[in-house]
């Protein structure tokens, strides 16, 4: 999946002459957290979050309140060249972007204009809905070896049982190196008969840890 099937194209902007006080107005007005900050050109020139906002504003604690700071530029506070991402890149890679540079959100810019933004909320429902969270359903966690055609010995099991598969993640074991954890969400609430016989085939189903089961 790429980047411009996610992003919100509705977006709310500044430009670099606006003020503290502009952003905090449109931030509430809109209930957004990020802004991006335009030229006349309609070019990116820079970015502002709440969490700068907070950063700049004055404590509320504090017996006299710097009212000039509200007057303050935005052009003087933003970060200015942000990162910025194509409507072409894929969600994995946005998603790193944000995870390596810990970042909260990433304009999308084609043409050398602002086309969208995406934010780490943005990546959280995209995640819940391809992994079909959402949906009634239910989450097997399979510990296997690593080995070509596991998964597919796993899959099946699932088609004998005509259970629809959401979902399949798959990432390394934590206690032991060798091994992989398979999580597949299915669309059925009741996996018992499934279960029972993935463990007939001998696959170690570490979730549902069902009562009774010795898994020593």
């Amino acid at each position: 999946m790429i980047i411009e099937e996610i992003m919100n194209r509705d977006i709310h902007s500044l430009a670099p002459s606006h003020t503290v006080k502009d952003a905090i107005e449109m931030m509430r007005e809109k209930k957004i957290r990020h802004l991006p900050i335009i030229d006349d050109c309609e070019k990116l020139v820079g970015i502002i979050t709440a969490h700068d906002l907070k950063n700049v504003l004055p404590s509320t604690i504090k017996s006299e309140l710097n009212l000039t700071t509200y007057e303050t530029p935005l052009e003087e506070i933003m970060v200015k060249n942000p990162l910025i991402g194509h409507p072409l890149d894929f969600i994995e890679e946005v998603a790193l972007t944000l995870y390596d540079s810990k970042i909260s959100c990433l304009p999308i810019v084609s043409g050398g204009k602002l086309v969208g933004m995406v934010t780490t909320t943005d990546l959280l429902y995209t995640y819940i809905e391809l992994t079909g969270a959402n949906k009634p359903s239910s989450k097997i966690d399979i510990q296997v070896i690593d080995k070509p055609g596991i998964l597919s010995d796993i899959t099946e099991i699932f088609k004998k049982h005509h259970a629809n598969v959401l979902s399949v993640l798959v990432y390394p074991s934590k206690n032991h190196k060798e091994s992989k954890i398979i999580s597949v969400r299915v669309q059925i609430i009741n996996p018992l008969s499934i279960i029972e016989d993935l463990r007939k085939e001998g696959f170690d189903v570490l979730w549902p840890n069902l009562p009774g089961v010795d898994r020593s």
